[in-house]
């Protein structure tokens, strides 16, 4: 935890306070069982090895990656690996998003990104962080890396 704390003390003034923020709606809201560890550089919250072996990518020393939070020089990102593959929870999130912010969403595959510190909605990412188990998770990626396998 000693890495997460120096990455948080590291944040430029401009983001430090929502980027805090946002770290404590994910804390608070993520399902049971998720470990929170730095992973590429960036506080994620992973499942754990013990939990699924495989690892990420087959790897069997890297945890399966989830949400990550990251404090860039124009803006904070969070990555949701799982709102990558369902439809459903991507369709969701977009339409609540249009409904809470007067801002367009600013989002890549799994990365959704905000430019201006007043205009995030913390109680939406605080809902999208519940709407995925660590099953649904691992049974979603296992899906993927199927599907990846078979369509080379």
């Amino acid at each position: 935890m000693n890495e997460i704390r120096e990455y948080e003390e590291k944040i430029d003034s401009k983001w430090q306070e929502s980027y805090l923020k946002l770290a404590k709606i994910v804390a608070d809201n993520i399902p049971e069982g998720f470990e929170l560890q730095m992973q590429y550089g960036f506080p994620t919250y992973v499942v754990p090895l013990s939990v699924y072996p495989e690892g990420y990518l087959h790897r069997s020393d890297e945890p399966l990656p989830f949400i990550s939070l990251a404090a860039q020089k124009r803006h904070l990102a969070l990555y949701h690996m799982g709102i990558m593959g369902n439809k459903k929870l991507l369709e969701w999130f977009q339409e609540a998003y249009k409904e809470q912010v007067p801002t367009k969403l600013n989002m890549g595959k799994s990365c959704i990104r905000f430019t201006n510190p007043e205009k995030i909605p913390y109680e939406l990412i605080g809902e999208l962080v519940t709407k995925m188990s660590m099953e649904e998770w691992i049974n979603a990626y296992q899906k993927y890396s199927v599907a990846k396998k078979t369509s080379k």
